[in-house]
C-alpha cells in the first residue's frame, strides 16, 4: 500500500488504530459470533457499548453532572432545524453570530420558525476572522448560537472569554474534542461526528438538564429532545455501527493522554503548516487572520490559479488527499484534525516547502 497523507475535510480521517481495531472485531463482536451492527440495538451487548461511549465523552470533555448527553441522527444540519423548533417561542427571538457559511445555514433554518437577530456576522470581510461580540443583554435573547470552527475558511474561535448568555449554543462539528473547552459556558453543544469524533452518521449532542425544562411541546417526537432524553437515545435505532466506532475513537484519544494531550499535538500539527505558509514571503496566502485561525482547517491560496492547479496535483501525485479547497471559495485547505498524525504535517511542510522553491527557480 502507498502512503497516504488523509486531509479531507470530512468525512475525514479515522485512528489507524481504531479501524484496525473495528477490522479485527468485524465479524465476531465481543466473542458473540455476530457483529456489533447485527446486535439488537436494545441487548446487553450494544447496551455496554452506548454507555461505555457517553462515559468516555464525559470524561474526556469533563462534562458537569446536570448535563446530557445524547447520540443523534442528521448531523448539525438536523440540529439548525432542531434547535429552534425546541426553544423558540413567538414573543422570543434569539440570536446568532455569523462565521461562515454554516452559521449562515442555521440562520435560514431559524428564520423559518420565527424572527431571527444576527448580533454580529464577519461576512463583510469575507469570514477571515472571528468578529469582537458586543456585550450582550441577558434578557434581550432566548438564546445565542455560534459555530466554534468554520471548515470553510478555517476560521476558529480562539476562546469563548467575552461572550455570555445564559443559554449559549455552539455547533463544534469541526473541533469538538480537539481542545479543552468550559462545557458548563452552554446550554447546548452540538456536532457531527464525521470530523474528529468517529464516522458520519451520529451527532452528539450535549446540555444542560434545565434546557430541556424549556422546550417547546407538540413537536413531533422524533425531533423533541425530551423524546430522546427519555429514551436514552434508543427512541427510534440509532446508528449502532457509528457509535460503535465513536467509542473506539474516544477510547484512542484517552489513550493518547486526553484533551490537554490532544490540543498540544494539534498546536504542533498546525504550527508546522502555518509556519510554511508565512515564511514563503507571499508565495503561499492565508484566508485567515492570524489572531482567528484554526488548528483544524488549516486555508491558503496560492499566487494564481493555475499554480494552485498544480500545486493540487501535484500533491495528490504524491499521496497528498483531500487539499482542495471548499468549492465556494477555491484555494487550499489542509485538515489537520485529532487522527491525522504529526508526520503527515511535517511531510506537507516539506512537500510546500519543495514546491516553492521548484517553482520560484
Amino acid at each position: 500500500m502507498k502512503q497516504v497523507y488523509n486531509f479531507n475535510a470530512g468525512p475525514a480521517a479515522l485512528p489507524r488504530q481504531v479501524l484496525e481495531k473495528a477490522k479485527e472485531e468485524f465479524l465476531n463482536f465481543d466473542d458473540t459470533g455476530i457483529s456489533i451492527m447485527e446486535h439488537s440495538h436494545r441487548g446487553k451487548h450494544y447496551e455496554a457499548v452506548h454507555e461505555e461511549a457517553k462515559n468516555l465523552l464525559k470524561g474526556l470533555l469533563s462534562i458537569p453532572d446536570d448535563y446530557e448527553v445524547l447520540f443523534l441522527q442528521g448531523g448539525a444540519s438536523l440540529q439548525f432545524a432542531m434547535i429552534p423548533m425546541n426553544f423558540m417561542r413567538p414573543d422570543e427571538q434569539p440570536g446568532y453570530i455569523l462565521t461562515g457559511s454554516w452559521s449562515e445555514k442555521a440562520v435560514k433554518e431559524a428564520s423559518k420558525f420565527g424572527e431571527v437577530k444576527e448580533i454580529i456576522s464577519g461576512k463583510a470581510g469575507n469570514y477571515t476572522s472571528i468578529p469582537e461580540v458586543p456585550s450582550l443583554s441577558q434578557d434581550e435573547y432566548s438564546y445565542v448560537h455560534i459555530t466554534s470552527n468554520n471548515t470553510i475558511y478555517g476560521t476558529q474561535w480562539p476562546s469563548f472569554e467575552g461572550i455570555e448568555h445564559p443559554f449559549l449554543i455552539a455547533d463544534m462539528s469541526s473541533d469538538i474534542l480537539s481542545r479543552r473547552i468550559p462545557v458548563n459556558k452552554f446550554g447546548l453543544i452540538y456536532a457531527g461526528a464525521q470530523k474528529n469524533l468517529g464516522p458520519a452518521g451520529v451527532t452528539v449532542v450535549i446540555f444542560r438538564k434545565d434546557v430541556a425544562e424549556r422546550a417547546n411541546q407538540g413537536i413531533p417526537a422524533i425531533l423533541s429532545y425530551e423524546t430522546h432524553i427519555k429514551n436514552r437515545s434508543l427512541y427510534n435505532t440509532p446508528p449502532t455501527f457509528s457509535i460503535y466506532l465513536l467509542k473506539l475513537v474516544l477510547e484512542w484519544a484517552k489513550g493518547l493522554g486526553g484533551l490537554e494531550a490532544l490540543e498540544k499535538r494539534n498546536e504542533e500539527k498546525a504550527q508546522l503548516i502555518y509556519d510554511a505558509i508565512d515564511e514563503s514571503q507571499g508565495f503561499y496566502s492565508g484566508h485567515a487572520a492570524k489572531n482567528s485561525r484554526s488548528l483544524m482547517n488549516i486555508t491558503f491560496t496560492l499566487k494564481n490559479q493555475e499554480l494552485t492547479k498544480e500545486f493540487l496535483k501535484e500533491a495528490e501525485a504524491q499521496g497528498f488527499y483531500g487539499l482542495a479547497g471548499h468549492r465556494s471559495i477555491g484555494g487550499c485547505r489542509a485538515s489537520a484534525y485529532n487522527a491525522v498524525p504529526l508526520e503527515a504535517c511535517e511531510a506537507l511542510r516539506h512537500f510546500m516547502v519543495n514546491f516553492q522553491k521548484k517553482h520560484e527557480e
